[in-house]
């Protein structure tokens, strides 16, 4: 097919694209009978990102039957690498793995991509509670440094004890942050967890392909 000339018809390319690689998944006691699981996953194609992708997240006991299950849906950048959290999934048995399969991806072609937005959380800590609700309280101040709106970005937090053991996990949604925007937050554990804080971890996911501006300038309707 010559692809020059006068014709005003884009051609068709087809672009070979990598799977999002599933790096690992963890899962913590969140409350009686409930269990919380978060899971790294990259996305390894340097210009195709999925602006949509499903994946479904299974507890397991030690014969490999599953225990509870639970579906989702998220969305990731060219070269980037994130986590995605699902709380409060409930069973009476008593899990042993956990595991995430991603499936009905939604690639989205990018032009000239470079880096992700600038979004990032200062003053982050933890505390235990020591009166009134809940056992310990997470805060951090949200801050969009880049020239872009976003509908939603949502924080994820995970506390680890001085050996890197995975003691709990939380995440919130703040909505309507606007380019240049900063904002306050806290997370609450109601339920005790064992096991004391030594690090304190906090991870972005912003919606970037509900953002106007970005989409336009790095992903202008390709698929």
């Amino acid at each position: 097919v010559d692809c020059g000339g006068v014709c005003v018809n884009a051609c068709f390319v087809a672009v070979t694209t990598k799977e999002i690689q599933v790096q690992n998944v963890s899962f913590v006691a969140g409350g009686e009978n409930q269990y919380d699981v978060v899971a790294v996953v990259k996305n390894p194609n340097e210009s195709m990102g999925a602006s949509n992708f499903m994946y479904t997240i299974e507890l397991k006991d030690r014969s490999g039957q599953v225990l509870v299950s639970r579906t989702g849906k998220g969305a990731i950048l060219p070269r980037a690498e994130k986590k995605v959290m699902e709380l409060n999934l409930e069973t009476t048995g008593l899990p042993v793995t956990a595991t995430l399969v991603i499936g009905d991806v939604l690639w989205e072609q990018s032009t000239d991509y470079r880096e992700q937005p600038k979004v990032s959380i200062y003053q982050k800590r933890y505390e235990q509670v020591t009166s009134g609700f809940g056992f310990g309280k997470a805060f951090g101040r949200l801050s969009n440094e880049s020239p872009y709106d976003f509908r939603s970005i949502s924080v994820y937090v995970t506390l680890y004890d001085s050996t890197g053991k995975l003691l709990a996990l939380n995440k919130t949604r703040q909505d309507t942050i606007i380019a240049g925007a900063s904002r306050d937050f806290e997370l609450v554990w109601p339920a005790p967890f064992a096991g004391v804080v030594d690090r304190v971890e906090m991870d972005i996911d912003a919606d970037v392909y509900n953002s106007e501006n970005f989409v336009k300038q790095y992903f202008p309707g390709s698929r």
